[in-house]
């Protein structure tokens, strides 16, 4: 009797532990359920605004929100659609070569939460000034001072220069290194400047 009791006791604890697991399995999304939530976020956020996929041949064709306001188009700057640029206003005077140090400033707000209804904060060091400064290494991809920030927030400097303003639409991919695994997206407002020696 007490050997049946025993066997009972462990298959029922057996059960309790599968039964637990898939309970817990459940809460949790995939990476991939994850990219999909982030790819909705994304396109109910694109599907508000005016959205160009292509580049003007001439960079200085930008319309921005300098000349148009906020209905100025979001330019999508990778073939995946990942990155998408509103140009608040461009400065072409000294363009950023590669190896050049920029420093820059930025302020974010995260889309899924805005997707979700979620009352969201602005997060970053751009009305901030004792928050720090940050900046990387214009095409580098070996120091992590430089890497840390992803490879997104770079992308418009291929088309303007020192002194710009942008807003982009930045999927985690091309986030922040340490948060692309959580797939989260932004609409991030940079800022950037030369270093001052």
């Amino acid at each position: 009797m007490q050997k049946k009791n025993m066997i009972r006791n462990i298959v029922s604890s057996i059960l309790l532990l599968a039964l637990v697991g898939i309970t817990s399995c459940s809460k949790t999304q995939s990476y991939s359920e994850l990219l999909r939530d982030e790819e909705e976020a994304v396109n109910w956020f694109l599907a508000q605004k005016n959205v160009a996929l292509e580049i003007p041949s001439d960079y200085k064709d930008f319309v921005s929100v300098e000349t148009m306001g906020e209905d100025a188009p979001f330019y999508k700057l990778d073939a995946d659609g990942y990155v998408y640029m509103q140009v608040v206003k461009a400065d072409f005077s000294e363009m950023v070569d590669e190896g050049d140090l920029v420093y820059f400033r930025f302020n974010r707000e995260n889309i899924s939460y805005l997707y979700q209804g979620i009352e969201s904060t602005i997060s970053g060091n751009g009305d901030y000034l004792a928050n720090g400064a940050t900046s990387f290494i214009y095409k580098n991809t070996y120091l992590s001072s430089t890497t840390t920030w992803g490879t997104g927030i770079q992308m418009p400097l291929t088309y303007m220069g020192y002194n710009s303003e942008v807003n982009l639409v930045l999927r985690s991919y091309y986030g922040f290194t340490d948060e692309q695994s959580t797939c989260v997206p932004y609409i991030i407002n940079l800022k950037y400047f030369k270093p001052e020696y």
